[in-house]
């Protein structure tokens, strides 16, 4: 983990820079839509997603950052888009996000709709506009897993599945499709799109780094549950103890504390065994496990 968490504060910040540039600032053109986007975009946040593109991108042979620089930003655009959503009254009625009020707090309803709305545009011209070095190919098949990750087989079909989990309840099988698809889908899609800007993956390969993530996403929403019960808020940015109150269902609630951290686990040595198979023992891929198991917020 040293190697990982020395360059990880310098990809954050490189993330920011990026999207800090690619956000609209023009004060003439809906200056309230763009304040939120960005208010609600910048200023903090893991990046883990983005971060996934750069490490897969890396573990396909990429060395220059600047032909992943689209892929990473469109990821965390997309995300940001789906916590503004989230947060709304009608959905999960947040008041915090990343230690300061929710966007629909700071601005208005309206607004945030339209913010989240206006992320995700720009996500999808971010990724179709790619560097020509890229082939058409290579492009479509990024934007069409941006588009999957989004829809009735990612995050808005997660979040269906999520806002009536609180009134009938889930078994574990029904909880593990639940987050595949709201938490999963955006974390398998940004390994995915690293992989795609890579000619040297064999198809095996990149069905590897699919698993993974798939994993990987896994573990890092049972690690959500946790942090729900023992976080601390000032660095989760958020009060702990929401879930219970909401009385959804999760995996700690599920299987015990000790039990989904278990489960944890087992996901990530899942996700490392299906890196070995595929001979992509990649220390960074290694790395981000280990980070999802040891994260604080």
């Amino acid at each position: 983990m040293t190697n990982f968490n020395s360059i990880m504060p310098a990809y954050q910040q490189r993330i920011e820079q990026k999207l800090n540039n690619f956000l609209p600032i023009d004060p003439l053109s809906a200056t309230a839509l763009n304040q939120a986007m960005r208010y609600a975009t910048l200023g903090g946040g893991k990046r883990f997603r983005a971060l996934l593109v750069y490490c897969c991108g890396h573990a396909g042979s990429i060395t220059n950052d600047d032909l992943l620089d689209k892929g990473a930003c469109a990821v965390e655009l997309i995300h940001a888009y789906s916590l503004i959503h989230d947060d709304l009254p009608a959905m999960d009625n947040s008041h915090l996000r990343r230690g300061k009020p929710t966007c629909h707090l700071a601005f208005d309803e309206a607004i945030a709709i339209l913010a989240g709305d206006a992320l995700q545009a720009l996500a999808f011209e971010l990724i179709a506009n790619q560097s020509p070095l890229l082939s058409a190919e290579q492009t479509l098949s990024m934007v069409i897993e941006l588009a999957q990750a989004c829809g009735t087989r990612g995050m808005a079909g997660g979040q269906a599945l999520d806002l009536r989990s609180g009134q009938v309840g889930l078994t574990l099988d029904e909880l593990i499709h639940l987050h595949r698809l709201k938490t999963g889908a955006l974390i398998e899609c940004s390994a995915r799109i690293g992989a795609l800007y890579s000619t040297s993956l064999e198809d095996s390969q990149i069905q590897a780094i699919k698993q993974y993530a798939q994993h990987l996403g896994l573990a890092f929403q049972i690690k959500d549950d946790m942090l729900d019960i023992d976080g601390d808020p000032e660095l989760l940015g958020k009060p702990t103890g929401i879930d219970n109150l909401n009385e959804k269902t999760t995996f700690v609630n599920l299987l015990t504390y000790s039990g989904a951290e278990q489960f944890l686990l087992s996901e990530i040595e899942k996700g490392i065994e299906a890196l070995s198979q595929a001979n992509l023992m990649y220390t960074e891929l290694l790395d981000l496990g280990q980070f999802v198991v040891h994260r604080k917020s």
